[in-house]
């Protein structure tokens, strides 16, 4: 059996479709997750092209947006997450420092109003490019029976635990 050279694709690009806005300014003390930001409000500015493109969006409860970690350390393989002390492999944890620095945060839908959208339980920096949005569908997005691997012996804290500047 013979080895083939593995080709890596072109480069991806993206652009912005909008602002995140929060009241968080600072990467330390943010939650870590929509869950410990229950009431926090914040709003996505959608840059005035992309306006027309939220048509309809106010019939959902939820949100999911998809955005840049852009002030984000390096990349990296390996990582000690908010909720552990031991290193794990970054695609086994929600941390910021990614080979691709893209962070999913579903939201409760408050309102639209025009290009922009209140969202409430942000976890999300301030100034946070916005590279797409969907609404949530249980039927699509909610899985009935699931595994949570090493979360599970710590996600109870994940309503109470702070950010650091570990992945700055």
């Amino acid at each position: 059996m013979t080895q083939e050279k593995q080709i890596r694709p072109a480069p991806i690009e993206y652009r912005p479709i909008g602002i995140i806005h929060s009241p968080y300014t600072t990467i330390s003390d943010m939650p870590i997750q929509p869950a410990g930001a229950d009431a926090i409000r914040g709003t996505v500015e959608l840059f005035s092209e992309y306006a027309a493109g939220i048509s309809d969006l106010d019939g959902f409860s939820h949100i999911i947006l998809l955005y840049h970690f852009h002030r984000a350390g390096p990349g990296t393989l390996t990582v000690i997450p908010f909720l552990d002390t031991v290193g794990r492999g970054v695609f086994a944890t929600r941390a910021p420092t990614r080979p691709n620095a893209i962070g999913l945060s579903t939201l409760r839908l408050v309102s639209v109003e025009g290009p922009l959208i209140t969202v409430e339980g942000i976890d999300i920096l301030d100034g946070t490019p916005l590279l797409d949005l969907k609404p949530y569908i249980p039927e699509f997005d909610a899985v009935a029976s699931t595994k949570h691997g090493w979360i599970d012996t710590v996600r109870k804290h994940a309503r109470s635990r702070r950010s650091d500047s570990r992945f700055s």
